[in-house]
């Protein structure tokens, strides 16, 4: 078996109401939560970034693996948000983690699936041998331009993942990938924030690739929705990841306890990871879980997890760490991500 062997997650403590966003600018608070599905979101704090954040996940992925840093001779990042145009933040990431110096360092980028990426790549190093664990960390500090829609969804936060062969507590079981040329989502060197395509990144970019890359899984591993506990997708918002995955089939029991966008927000590539640590917290032995990222450009990448009995021993309390919060105006959120 090959797969995850610990996980990680860190959720910022500063958070703001989407009533206080609405308020600013003079909108109706209840509506845009109707359409978005979203109460709240995390903001990073001003000495905060995506790199910082994935640190602080990655320590806890390797807490009581101290042990096993000599064999660890890959160091992935993934981010829609890096810290540095030039200049990788793997190395940083290893440095601080104390990691010795002979591994494979590489910055990921895909949109909101840099990091799903990552997971396969680093699989089939290890898969091939060349190392016996892997690290891959994800982080994003979003910031959307003031009075666009994204401002209401985009977070903050940081998910990372120690791979591996032995005790593993999520066996992979199998992935498939589907992507297209498709420019629903972009930013160019020099812009501060991103553009979007508004309607146009529903229909022919996130439902089509989600969908896609899902019944490709599907077909190769003879599997359907009715085999798996649980199912996890990329939460741009609150609504989109309900419609993909009732129109796979996927009912409401098994779709609930990893949609924790409503209290998050859109956390770019960590978003569909920490909905599948969520549901870490709840899982049992033997469960299957699917799950599927989505990246803007345009891609998806769908897995097939397996539940083992080494969960038991490495079972993070998620429902706890999502508590521990600080709500902000928006002055100080504008202040928070620098825009005054």
């Amino acid at each position: 078996m090959i797969g995850i062997v610990s996980y990680g997650f860190y959720i910022p403590s500063y958070r703001i109401k989407v009533e206080e966003i609405a308020k600013a600018w003079g909108k109706d608070s209840l509506s845009i939560k109707n359409s978005l599905l979203i109460e709240e979101k995390t903001v990073a704090s001003i000495d905060e970034d995506s790199l910082t954040m994935a640190f602080e996940s990655t320590k806890q992925a390797l807490d009581g693996f101290e042990n096993i840093k000599e064999k660890i001779k890959v160091v992935f990042f993934g981010s829609e948000t890096p810290p540095y145009a030039v200049n990788p933040a793997s190395t940083i990431l290893a440095e601080f983690l104390g990691i010795e110096k002979k591994y494979l360092a590489n910055d990921h980028q895909f949109a909101c699936k840099a990091a799903t990426g990552a997971i396969i790549a680093a699989l089939g190093l290890i898969q091939s041998g060349f190392t016996d664990y892997a690290i891959v960390a994800a982080g994003d500090k979003a910031i959307a331009k003031p009075h666009d829609v994204l401002e209401y969804t985009v977070g903050a936060g940081g998910v990372s993942f120690l791979l591996g062969k032995e005790e593993i507590i999520l066996e992979v079981v199998g992935f498939e990938s589907f992507s297209s040329d498709t420019p629903d989502f972009w930013r160019r060197e020099g812009i501060r924030y991103p553009s979007h395509g508004g309607r146009f990144t529903g229909k022919p970019s996130y439902f089509y690739h989600i969908k896609e890359a899902s019944l490709a899984l599907f077909k190769r591993y003879k599997l359907n929705p009715n085999n798996f506990a649980y199912a996890v997708f990329h939460m741009p918002n609150g609504k989109f990841p309900w419609e993909i995955g009732r129109s796979l089939g996927f009912n409401n029991k098994q779709l609930a306890p990893g949609l924790v966008v409503s209290y998050l927000g859109n956390l770019y590539t960590c978003s569909a990871l920490m909905g599948l640590v969520a549901v870490l917290e709840r899982a049992n032995v033997g469960d299957l879980i699917f799950f599927a990222s989505y990246g803007s450009g345009a891609g998806s990448d769908a897995f097939v997890f397996k539940v083992t009995k080494n969960l038991n021993k490495r079972r993070r309390s998620f429902s706890l760490s999502l508590k521990d919060k600080q709500y902000i105006d928006y002055a100080t959120y504008l202040k928070f991500i620098n825009i005054i």
